[in-house]
């Protein structure tokens, strides 16, 4: 697992570019943490890395929004979902297992419906007002 530390919003998106930049077809990004901790933030990095060129936001009343950069990047925030099997339900296991990357928002909704391969990013919202965010793969390899 790696650790980081965010002081504001840009350090978050940077350590979105960092992971973004190491991903590659298929990998799916589970993202927790509280309402404003910075999921989306760190999604942006992703997508800037990714080469999107689009604003992302977040797509809660969608559920998931598509974007096409160096390759397609599938944002999904399961935020007004209240099962695992409502999210099986929406029929993504072709984008996880697709050309692209998927980014998972409240991922902890999906229950054990994320794959083994998932990449896990936790961000904390600390009593400075900064973020820790940890990243672990399930290879145990840093990320």
């Amino acid at each position: 697992m790696k650790k980081l530390h965010s002081r504001d919003a840009e350090e978050t998106r940077e350590a979105g570019r960092r992971l973004g930049s190491t991903l590659t077809a298929g990998d799916v990004i589970a993202l927790r943490g509280p309402l404003g901790a910075g999921k989306t933030v760190f999604t942006q990095g992703v997508a800037e890395s990714l080469g999107i060129k689009e604003p992302v936001t977040s797509p809660t009343f969608t559920l998931i929004s598509e974007y096409y950069g160096k390759m397609p990047m599938y944002h999904m925030d399961l935020y007004r979902l209240g099962t695992p099997e409502e999210f099986a339900w929406l029929g993504v296991e072709e984008m996880m297992d697709g050309e692209g990357v998927s980014l998972v928002e409240w991922s902890e909704k999906a229950g054990d419906e994320l794959p083994d391969r998932t990449i896990r990013v936790d961000i904390r919202i600390n009593s400075d007002g900064g973020r820790t965010i940890a990243i672990s793969r399930p290879d145990g390899e840093a990320a």
